[in-house]
């Protein structure tokens, strides 16, 4: 015999009006979450009331309805609608859909409509934007719709945009949220399909690799290539820009490569025919040259063009202003947003009146020539007045001396009239007047002043450092040291091999900038060098002393000239000093450091700079993709490799060991070569003192 089975009776649905309706005491959601009432009010103003309340019949002691009714499920419609009417947009008979129960509890109704409630599947919600986008709404409409910002409207877009496989492997929870995210980098969905299964095969699946997989060989927008040429000008060009909306990206990255550097061609091109108009004999164009590409050659001293009686004005105008809103604002905690873009509009300005053109002479630009390339910050970059040395004009040979004696007399009275106090006495008196000192003679007697010299000058510090200044002066910025009696010379190594990065490096630009800032400060011509430097104060003399001595300091690893005692003195200069390779701008990336060592040393260095943990998570990659990884998880941590830590100075998280500080440089530069891909630095330094009496 069949069983009847029985029929469920749902609870009837009714209109209430709104003054009839009352919160109950048995809702059981206390804890603020989600969309604010506000919010909701908001929503139900624009699309009306889409889910009805649960309620239930108020009865008195006699267990008679009172024709009022509690809400157990739905309190946060309820103050919604209390809102809408308070602001007079909701009558307050508004009839309002309900469903009435009278049986069961009415805490178990409440934790029900709660608990049964499935949320939406995030990849419903970014394929719902994405109809709604497709109907004509735009962004900023549907962010305002649902009280989000366009961001997150963008963001839910992108996710949208991800090819369907990967939507199905989500949907599946075959990846992660963050997974998805990461392979929005790139909208070719043919790419994010294959670097998908490339994941699979990977033990590694974190974001980041999904990030590094998708931009592989593209340009970051952060390059000064990129900033050269702009990225509207490469996007108008048809180049494709990648970008990451979920993290910091630097701008993204520039997917065409060949277009970027057709396009960097161009415009060095189109820059560098302006500088070749200027009639420099030669031209070179790159957009980068390796540090030191300017040894051996002499440069140029132009004249700055001088500022016109309206500059001037103008510039002790702005000034003035400069100065009277820095005094107004000195104390502010904070700077109003005007004026602290008036400030730096007025700083761009200044730097305009102090970097002025130089100009050279028409003689000059005709044996000189002129290096174009693009500098660290994007910017163009032309560095004038290079004179090669067979460009040099030809040297004008010493005069023969005359049969007659003219020339050495001459050159004895010059000798003698330029110093009284070693005048020669004839030996012996002719008829025709006094006869020239003999060679041998006057080598005696110079013998003599030299010693006098050497003593008087060995007895006046001040005085022997400026002859030293000045005499290295000459060396550096003049490329002689005629105008000198000091036979000190000055060594300034160059680079065989160089190092990625080098030219553009921090240290290098600082050392370029102040180079040609005491390049300004010098006179002209090598005949007034000694004057000006006497007439300097002690600090413009040391400045300048340091920053030449600087220039022939030379730790530069190579194989067949062993210094230890060269690299244990450059040691103690770093203490002395307090060198931080860290602070002076070098990171380990997979060019400079970690693509040419061994695996073993990429996870000491993650250890030593994170934890074993962090190494242990990299250890099963290939050494491409390990080296990748720990780039980006060395990324500002301080950590150095040992031939770049200065003893007794912490590293990152990481103290040098002991050890390190107790191997002799030698024994440390050894290390070095087992893991390099390329030979050392080569250079033909003899490994002699960098000053030296000669």
């Amino acid at each position: 015999m069949a069983t009847t089975v029985q029929k469920i009776t749902l609870s009837p649905s009714r209109d209430i009006p709104f003054n009839k309706l009352l919160l109950s005491q048995s809702n059981v959601r206390r804890v603020k979450a989600g969309v604010s009432v506000e919010e909701l009010a908001e929503d139900i103003a624009r699309r009306g009331l889409l889910q009805g309340l649960s309620v239930r019949p108020v009865t008195d002691q006699a267990g008679a309805e009172t024709g009022m009714f509690e809400i157990p499920a739905g309190g946060r419609r309820y103050r919604a609608l209390e809102l809408l009417v308070k602001q007079k947009r909701l009558a307050k008979t508004a009839p309002v859909p309900c469903v009435v129960r009278d049986s069961g509890i009415a805490e178990e109704d409440s934790l029900a409509e709660n608990v049964q409630r499935a949320p939406l599947h995030p990849l419903d919600q970014f394929r719902a934007f994405l109809a709604l986008r497709e109907r004509g709404q735009s962004e900023e409409e549907i962010a305002a719709a649902f009280f989000v910002s366009v961001n997150v409207v963008k963001q839910r877009l992108k996710l949208a945009s991800v090819s369907p496989t990967l939507h199905d492997v989500y949907a599946e929870d075959g990846m992660t949220l963050d997974q998805l995210m990461a392979f929005t980098v790139s909208g070719d969905h043919e790419r994010q399909e294959q670097v998908f299964e490339r994941l699979k095969a990977s033990h590694d699946k974190q974001p980041y690799t999904v990030r590094r997989m998708l931009t592989e060989g593209a340009v970051r927008a952060s390059d000064k290539r990129a900033q050269f040429i702009g990225l509207d000008a490469y996007v108008a060009a048809g180049g494709t820009v990648l970008r990451d909306l979920f993290q910091g990206d630097d701008g993204g990255w520039l997917q065409d490569v060949p277009l970027v550097d057709q396009m960097v061609a161009d415009k060095l091109k189109t820059e560098s025919d302006a500088v070749s108009a200027e009639g420099w004999k030669w031209i070179e164009v790159a957009p980068d040259f390796a540090y030191g590409h300017a040894f051996g050659l002499r440069q140029l001293r132009g004249e700055t063009v001088a500022l016109t009686a309206e500059e001037e004005a103008t510039r002790d105008a702005l000034q003035a202003e400069f100065d009277r809103l820095s005094e107004e604002y000195q104390d502010a905690d904070e700077l109003p947003d005007e004026v602290d873009e008036r400030l730096s509009e007025l700083e761009t300005a200044l730097e305009g009146f102090e970097n002025r053109p130089v100009v050279f002479e028409p003689i000059d630009i005709a044996r000189a020539g002129a290096f174009v390339s693009i500098g660290p910050d994007g910017q163009l970059r032309v560095e004038r007045g290079y004179v090669r040395p067979e460009d040099e004009l030809p040297v004008e040979p010493e005069p023969e001396p005359s049969a007659d004696g003219e020339d050495e007399r001459a050159m004895a009275a010059s000798y003698e009239g330029a110093n009284p106090a070693v005048a020669a006495e004839p030996e012996g008196e002719e008829d025709e007047g006094l006869s020239p000192i003999s060679d041998r003679l006057m080598t005696e007697l110079t013998s003599h002043r030299t010693l006098g010299l050497r003593h008087a000058l060995g007895e006046r510090p001040d005085v022997a450092f400026i002859a030293a200044l000045h005499v290295l002066t000459l060396k550096t910025f003049y490329h002689y040291g005629s105008d000198s009696c000091l036979e000190l010379d000055l060594k300034s190594v160059s680079f065989g091999a160089q190092a990625p990065g080098l030219n553009d490096s921090a240290s290098a630009e600082a050392i370029r900038a102040r180079h040609e800032s005491w390049a300004k400060a010098l006179p002209k011509e090598s005949a007034d060098v000694w004057d000006a430097l006497q007439e300097w104060d002690g600090d413009s003399q040391a400045g300048l002393f340091a920053h030449i001595v600087s220039l022939s300091v030379n730790v530069v690893y190579e194989p067949w000239n062993r210094r230890p005692r060269a690299f244990a003195h450059a040691d103690k200069i770093a203490q002395a000093v307090d060198l931080d390779m860290a602070a002076a701008g070098w990171k380990p990336t997979v060019d400079n450091f970690l693509g040419r060592v061994t695996k073993a040393r990429i996870l000491q260095a993650v250890a030593q700079a994170k934890d074993q943990r962090a190494a242990d998570r990299i250890e099963h990659l290939k050494k491409g993709d390990m080296a990748a990884e720990a780039e980006t998880l060395l990324a500002d941590t301080g950590w150095l490799p040992e031939p770049l830590r200065t003893p007794d100075r912490a590293t990152g998280d990481e103290q040098a060991p002991e050890s390190a500080t107790e191997e002799t440089p030698e024994q440390s530069s050894e290390k070095l070569p087992e893991d390099e891909d390329e030979p050392a630095a080569q250079n033909d330094d003899t490994g002699e003192p960098m000053i030296a009496a000669e």
